[in-house]
């Protein structure tokens, strides 16, 4: 049977009550997920040991409880990885009924597939390290290539935060719009938003050197006079953006701006952003922004926490995460 718990008409359901624990990897985010949620955080003790080993202590009952730990696994990647699992150890350990692992930014994703001969498949290493920790279910959002679901063999729910970014860009109100793919294969996604915002689609063609840089050839697609808006799912060193967004300009674009949903933003990302003729960079907070990012006035970040805290609720209380996006 159930019963209603605080916090904005919570339910409690056959996996006993809700339960919000964070990593270090991104407080914030679980903080803005907890208060959306309307429950207080989880409390525990995230310490490590003088040669850098995880210290993890949970320092309330969690004994048949629906466990939720955030946990974005982004720069330090594997500190961040292993710190999430000796969390979920421990929880499965203390009896927790469920363990889902939020993870907003699903690190190592790019390793997909063997692309070249003796290369790892990471994306399917990290799934299977995550329910040999004893994970019941994962919830992640815009993973890098969407048959990374299939490397699980247990629930995977995976959100999309393109209403955060396209509900932010048509509230711009912006003429003469072209959604651009940066490259060829994210061709697809970029359709979508652009279907979305009622605007045109254009492609940059480009080709990667041996070292992996990103040399853009041209542009498919008309763009003269054009606001663009440079469309990717993650932007790391941001090379490919930087040289995009002058191969748009060279075009005839009027205006460049980009969007992306983890702002990885390592290296020399920050620098190419600001030398870049990019008007504005919009991300948002599955990562978090980290040094003279947060100083940057080029870069706007959209929350996302109200959108994962739905997305908990749902799966907690059993009704669809599909209907968010409805």
């Amino acid at each position: 049977m159930r019963r209603p718990l605080s916090g904005e008409g919570l339910l409690s359901t056959g996996y006993g009550d809700l339960k919000v624990f964070s990593g270090s990897a991104h407080p914030q985010l679980t903080k803005e997920i907890a208060d959306c949620l309307g429950i207080p955080l989880g409390q525990a003790r995230l310490r490590r040991f003088p040669d850098s080993e995880v210290s993890f202590q949970i320092d309330e009952n969690i004994r048949g409880a629906d466990i939720f730990i955030v946990q974005p696994t982004s720069n330090p990647v594997d500190q961040h990885l292993m710190e999430l699992l000796v969390m979920i150890d421990a929880f499965r350990r203390s009896s927790a009924s469920r363990i889902t692992a939020v993870i907003p930014y699903y690190g190592y994703a790019r390793q997909d597939r063997k692309d070249k001969p003796r290369v790892p498949i990471s994306a399917k290493l990290v799934a299977n390290l995550l329910s040999a920790a004893g994970t019941n279910r994962v919830l992640t959002m815009d993973l890098h290539k969407a048959q990374i679901q299939g490397f699980f063999d247990i629930p995977v729910d995976h959100l999309f935060a393109a209403p955060v970014i396209i509900e932010y860009i048509a509230r711009l109100q912006m003429p003469n719009l072209t959604i651009v793919s940066p490259d060829a294969g994210g061709a697809e996604r970029a359709r979508a938003y652009a279907k979305r915002l009622d605007a045109e689609l254009a492609i940059v063609d480009k080709r990667r050197t041996e070292d992996g840089t990103a040399e853009v050839m041209n542009v498919i697609g008309d763009v003269q006079g054009r606001t663009c808006i440079l469309q990717d799912d993650i932007i790391d060193t941001a090379g490919t953006i930087q040289k995009a967004a002058g191969a748009l300009k060279e075009a005839g674009a009027n205006r460049v701006l980009a969007c992306a949903v983890h702002g990885v933003l390592s290296g020399p990302a920050l620098e190419r952003i600001e030398k870049s003729p990019l008007d504005q960079l919009i991300v948002t907070n599955s990562v978090p922004l980290r040094g003279e990012g947060q100083n940057c006035k080029k870069i706007v970040v959209l929350p996302v926490g109200r959108l994962l805290g739905q997305a908990i609720r749902n799966i907690h209380e059993e009704t669809s995460v599909s209907s968010l996006f409805v």
